[in-house]
Formats: structure tokens, C-alpha cells, sequence
């Protein structure tokens, strides 16, 4: 990529991989190590990254980021790597910090990490999707995560089918303005 916005132009959520190829180890790296360095609140990285790779447990975590129910994420099936967000303890000074501006930073900073991974993963060819709706118990239970940890999101990752599309966003003049809200 030439320049950074053509970089975020290009990366979209996937919802369609290509089952035959892998994610290269030194590729899947590069995107967990953007993750790591991500920026967080008072430098807290209240953040593990659970990687599953393997073709038995990938088939388990699928099926509790899927819902036939509600048709939900039905392309988890198709994804070569899953990674788990959990949130960890935040540092005194991001707790403080959150508790006197009522905000709760980690949820900010794991949303962080997982635009760096998406981005990185993007920039190294691969489709990925930001994915909220699953079934966190049955999640903490595969990847035996502990019952007062939060996994709050998961990322699909793979070589995308699916053409670049075009973004549709709201028109610049909609969203920003200067020195007062609109």
C-alpha cells in the first residue's frame, strides 16, 4: 500500500474465506504483534490474544461464534484462524483514571488493539472480521478461560473471496465539524 488510507480503504469485514489456504505463521505474527502494540490507556494492554489454529478446536469455536438461530456469522465456519480478545486487568492508573472519568478503558483499548490487527492483517493480504455476537460461555469453556475474565470480541481471519468493495460511510461534512458540535 502506498499510503495509510488506501490501506483503510481497502480493508473491509470479510464474510467469505478461502478454505484451502492457511494463514502463513510469519503473516499471523506480524498481525498479533500489531495487536500487541496497539496504544492503551495509560499504557495498561489490558489485552490476551487467544489464537486458534488448530483444525479440531477451530470446528469448536466456530460453532459458538455461529448462530443458525439467528443466522448469525455463518462464515466463522470458513475461517483458517480465530482470535479471542480477552480483556485483562487494567493498570492502577487507567483504573483510576476510568473510575473518575466514568469510562471504562479496556473496552476502548481491546477495540484498539483489534482495529491494529485488522489493519496489519489487511496490509499482509488477508480478510478479517471484527465479530461481537457469540456465545462467550461456551468460548471460555473451549479455550478454558477463566469465569471472571471477559472475552469481549473475536476476529475471523483468513484469505478473503470476496472482492474489495466500495465503503459507503456518511459524507464527511456529517460527521466532523470544528469547534463546535454541529
Amino acid at each position: 500500500m502506498d499510503t495509510f488510507l488506501e490501506l483503510v480503504k481497502s480493508r473491509q469485514s470479510d464474510r467469505s474465506y478461502d478454505t484451502d489456504r492457511t494463514v502463513e505463521r510469519e503473516k499471523l505474527e506480524y498481525v498479533l504483534e500489531a495487536g500487541r502494540l496497539a496504544p492503551s490507556a495509560c499504557n495498561a494492554q489490558p489485552w490476551s490474544f487467544i489464537v486458534v489454529d488448530d483444525p479440531e478446536l477451530r470446528k469448536q469455536a466456530a460453532l459458538a461464534l455461529s448462530s443458525k438461530a439467528f443466522g448469525m456469522n455463518p462464515f466463522a465456519h470458513q475461517a483458517p484462524v480465530h482470535i479471542f480478545l480477552v480483556e485483562e486487568s487494567a493498570n492502577f492508573t487507567s483504573n483510576i483514571g476510568g473510575t473518575i472519568k466514568n469510562k471504562h478503558f479496556p473496552h476502548i483499548d481491546l477495540g484498539i488493539a483489534a482495529a491494529h490487527i485488522t489493519l496489519a492483517a489487511a496490509e499482509q493480504g488477508l480478510g478479517s472480521c471484527i465479530v461481537g455476537w457469540f456465545d462467550e460461555k461456551k468460548v471460555k469453556q473451549l479455550l478454558d478461560i477463566p469465569s471472571s475474565k471477559r472475552v469481549l470480541l473475536a476476529i475471523t481471519l483468513g484469505y478473503s473471496k470476496q472482492p474489495t468493495r466500495v465503503k459507503k460511510r456518511k459524507n464527511f461534512e456529517d460527521v466532523v465539524s470544528y469547534n463546535k458540535y454541529k
